[in-house]
């Protein structure tokens, strides 16, 4: 196990400096995704349920128990309905603009963080391209300063900056693909959280208005 852990401290130095970026960037997206799936988990309800006991609810004229419910309810769809029913007395129109102005507030903290993500499996790769250029250029370094030393180009010569290529190429690659994978599974999750929302939305709008 000790020299695993050596090893992998090795490579990582060999990598170069922009190794570096490359593990930021590997932490944060790793703190991201964490934080994204706490969250979206925590908030993750039975709509149906929730929705047909605010119903139930409205139906007796309890409107501060409805409203209770919402409160006890950690979810982005119980603040959106908890939006509408405190307009149950009003128009249709001013319901729908109640859940809108709702929505444009919880949305983005659903969505929240979600371009770093993005930004991190785009930038990776470019940061792994950025570490074999400079690899390369190391290996042309050794060789001009060999030529003009007039001593031979020996292989061991080229080695480290292609080691070097090769391993912050590696680096970024296997940084941006999990990410990448994280980013449209929660893209994914997401949207079919929004969608739920807005169809329970319009149910509470239909049968306040009925």
């Amino acid at each position: 196990m000790g020299l695993d852990k050596v090893s992998m401290i090795k490579l990582f130095i060999s990598g170069g400096p922009v190794m570096w970026p490359i593990l930021l960037c590997s932490v944060l997206a790793l703190a991201v995704v964490i934080e994204k799936f706490l969250y979206l988990n925590k908030a993750k309800i039975n709509t149906e349920e929730f929705l047909n006991s605010l119903m139930e609810k409205m139906k007796r004229h309890e409107t501060k128990e409805a409203l209770q419910i919402c409160d006890n309810t950690f979810s982005p769809i119980a603040n959106i309905l908890k939006a509408g029913i405190l307009k149950y007395d009003r128009p249709r129109a001013q319901i729908i603009e109640a859940i809108e102005d709702a929505s444009l507030y919880e949305i983005p903290r659903i969505e929240k963080s979600l371009p770093v993500l993005m930004t991190i499996a785009h930038i990776s790769p470019l940061l792994g391209l950025l570490g074999t250029v400079i690899g390369l250029a190391r290996c042309f370094q050794a060789i001009q300063a060999k030529a003009q030393g007039l001593y031979p180009v020996l292989s061991a010569d080229m080695a480290g900056g292609v080691w070097e290529a090769l391993l912050v190429t590696i680096a970024g690659l296997l940084v941006a693909i999990p990410v990448y994978i994280a980013y449209n599974y929660l893209v994914s999750r997401i949207n079919r959280y929004i969608l739920e929302m807005e169809r329970a939305s319009t149910e509470l709008v239909n049968f306040l208005t009925e």
